[in-house]
């Protein structure tokens, strides 16, 4: 008598909406989030298009999930409140040279004008950037002083895609830093 055969795939509710949201997060990164349809994630996590719905609601709600699980730098803001501008300059100079490490964080920047994931782009800008910047400040205008200094991050990302990447030298990061003194001052 042959044995039974078994599927090696991870089966149940959460397997499921893990492979899907590894699939999202593998698609959404290498042909960006227009390119992507519910129906590719569905068949590279090899799960009913219904399923994708029923965990996210909807492609937009799916490329949420895949963002909450990228990195943020509420790690960098850590530490003395005194040296946060030169932190944030030296983590801005470094994305002057270089694309984020996450596929999902290039197609972000690609995308996030995007009707579909507008109101998903600007939680998560909140959640995983402005808030934590403003939870680090003292003071008045705490979330416009943080707005200030995200809005400089935003500005080199933007600069970088359309200029290509640039070296950063010793002289732009105490320019940043002097940049970022200024957007967290009182």
């Amino acid at each position: 008598m042959d044995a039974p055969t078994t599927d090696a795939r991870p089966r149940g509710r959460e397997a499921t909406r893990k492979r899907i949201l590894d699939a999202a997060r593998v698609l959404f990164g290498e042909h960006g989030y227009e390119q992507v349809t519910v129906r590719m994630i569905a068949a590279a996590a090899e799960a009913n298009i219904a399923l994708v719905g029923r965990y996210f609601g909807s492609k937009a709600g799916l490329f949420g999930a895949v963002l909450e699980g990228e990195p943020t730098f509420v790690a960098m803001l850590a530490g003395d409140r005194a040296t946060l501008p030169r932190r944030l300059a030296e983590y801005a100079a470094e994305r002057m040279h270089h694309d984020p490490e996450s596929p999902i964080l290039r197609t972000l920047e690609r995308s996030a004008g995007h009707p579909e994931i507008q109101d998903v782009v600007r939680e998560r800008l909140r959640v995983a950037v402005l808030d934590p910047l403003a939870a680090q400040l003292d003071g008045p205008h705490v979330q416009a002083r943080a707005r200030m200094a995200t809005a400089v991050f935003l500005g080199i990302g933007a600069m970088r895609r359309r200029l290509g990447p640039e070296r950063p030298t010793a002289a732009d990061v105490e320019r940043l830093t002097a940049v970022f003194e200024a957007c967290l001052a009182e």
